[in-house]
């Protein structure tokens, strides 16, 4: 065959494989519903069941990748510890171990048969769930699919002299067979394409088993990349996690290359007393390289963790996202003692809102992304702990409550809605702050003067509410609801100086829009303030 042609089948099936291995893992979580993120949320309790949670996720994903970005996500957002994550990261090793065994069943002959019954049952049968494994069956049959054309593309190159040479050089230095398997997967984004190109060339015999070993090594260190990627511009407890996977990666090649002998003896043995085809030499070795790092380094997660505080150090805390004191096994035995509890955790929830507007507060005034950053991450917090909290109090509202009980019951209802549609000014006046910065719109002194006044009002009126629930103060719920007027007033009061402003060419039409939209959200903010001290007030 001509060059073009052995190029075009290369590049193509390297497409198509990336395409079913990524259509089989679209459509295997689309079966799995939302119980992907809420298993590695839940199931994470220790860096055991990290692991355990870590592997079937990544099965289901056909991407360890997938998993790693997945977790990154939950540690940004405050849902996962940076322990819960290593954990979560070891298993999702393991778990990417899967397709190399899927390939090594080598059942590529029956690569077109299995694309059509996927067709078949895509666009001859009118259920969705059934459609659904039509497209996991047909991303299955891409895979062989494109491992075929990969193969064929690849063939010659067992006679290329070239080729040759570097095969047996990757042997003599297993360093340049780490860095080849580490550019690879780099380029293509995915290990599971990298070790399955280095499957199909060992099975052609175009590389001596101990020239692969060295570049599946590196496959396992480039699929780091895409992680780190994730974490650009995330959290530091993010950034931490995506540093743990690269370092336990490179952990675990350094210690199997100093073991390269004994380990590649392993891998022959296994073949012989086993008989393995070529496809799943590789997978077993891939597997046993995959838990032999896990077994080794799991018991030194807290160590691993030590490290990469100490690489990225930082004072940013986590945000809590997850319910502290709620107890749903005190709810039938005693609902005054699970109604305390979940005031207990509106407190937190309101103590959170609070944190969140003087985050908006400092992003307003300097503008500074580490602050714009971690707004969305309280006003996540404040959505899953109303959610939380409101499936609680359902199943209180089922028990046999007294009248005050009753009543505290529904003040605390009433309170977190009103604490989640604060989430939602804030998030809006961040979003303002962002237009405003990258329209180049600058507030006048006396604009950012008057718009920092009404913040501080605002605020003391949230925390002044927040102080009235927590001790039931009638007086300080009073004052909360006096200072009502006191914040009317001033947004039209800030309303009409802005208008002068802009009359007087101090600030653009552009910036009075945008100051307009903040003092109204702030407005809305002292409403919901004194939402909450009205309920005190209801209750006495």
């Amino acid at each position: 065959m001509e060059l073009q042609e052995l190029i075009f089948m290369f590049v193509g099936g390297l497409g198509i494989f990336l395409f079913g291995i990524k259509f089989l893992g679209d459509n295997l979580q689309k079966i799995a519903g939302d119980g992907l993120r809420n298993m590695l949320d839940r199931f994470t309790t220790n860096p055991l069941k990290g692991v355990v949670a870590g592997i079937f996720v990544t099965i289901l994903l056909q991407t360890s990748t997938g998993t790693t970005v997945l977790t990154i996500g939950l540690v940004n957002a405050g849902f996962m510890t940076l322990r819960q994550a290593i954990g979560v990261i070891i298993g999702a090793n393991i778990g990417t171990t899967a397709t190399a065994f899927i390939i090594g069943i080598d059942i590529a002959e029956y690569a077109l048969p299995i694309v059509a019954v996927g067709t078949f049952l895509i666009f001859f049968i009118h259920n969705n769930r059934v459609k659904n494994i039509g497209r996991v069956i047909f991303g299955f049959g891409s895979l062989f699919l494109g491992l075929n054309l990969m193969s064929e593309g690849l063939y010659p190159l067992r006679e290329a002299q070239a080729f040759q040479e570097l095969t047996v050089s990757m042997s003599e230095n297993p360093l340049l067979g780490v860095l080849i398997g580490t550019v690879f997967t780099v380029a293509v984004q995915s290990s599971s394409a990298a070790i399955g190109l280095l499957q199909t060339l060992f099975a052609q015999g175009s590389m001596s088993l101990d020239a692969a070993l060295p570049v599946l090594f590196g496959d396992n260190i480039g699929t780091t990349i895409t992680a780190v990627l994730a974490a650009i511009g995330a959290s530091v407890t993010a950034k931490r996690a995506a540093l743990t996977h690269v370092i336990f990666n490179v952990v675990g090649t350094i210690l199997v290359l100093l073991l390269l002998v004994p380990f590649t003896a392993l891998v022959e043995y296994l073949q012989g007393s086993l008989a393995l085809n070529p496809q799943m030499t590789i997978a077993f070795a891939h597997g046993i390289f995959n838990v032999s790092n896990a077994l080794i380094q799991l018991p030194f997660i807290a160590v691993l963790a030590w490290i990469v505080i100490k690489v990225l150090p930082g004072n940013e805390e986590a945000i809590e996202h997850k319910p502290l004191h709620l107890n749903e096994q005190v709810i039938e035995s005693s609902p005054s003692v699970a109604l305390g509890l979940g005031k207990k955790e509106v407190l937190r929830m309101a103590d959170l809102t609070a944190q969140g507007l003087e985050e908006v507060i400092r992003y307003v005034k300097t503008g500074d992304r580490k602050y714009g950053d971690r707004i969305p991450q309280f006003e996540s917090a404040i959505n899953n702990l109303d959610q939380q909290i409101s499936e609680y109090l359902t199943k209180i509202s089922a028990q046999a409550l007294t009248v005050k009980d009753s009543k505290l019951h529904s003040v605390l209802l009433n309170t977190i809605r009103d604490l989640e549609r604060i989430g939602d000014h804030m998030e809006n006046i961040m979003e303002l702050v962002d237009y405003q910065r990258n329209n180049k719109i600058s507030f006048s002194k006396s604009a950012t003067t008057d718009i920092d006044e009404m913040f501080q009002l605002t605020l003391s009126s949230l925390i002044q509410a927040i102080k009235a629930m927590d001790t039931d103060d009638i007086a300080e719920a009073r004052a909360v609801t006096e200072k009502e007027n006191e914040i009317d007033k001033m947004e039209r009061v800030l309303r009409k100086r802005h208008i002068q402003r802009v009359s007087a060419k101090e600030c653009s039409g552009a910036a009075g829009i945008v100051y307009i939209d903040i003092v109204s959200n702030l407005e809305r903010v002292g409403d919901h303030a004194v939402n909450i001290a009205e309920t005190v007030l209801d209750i006495d």
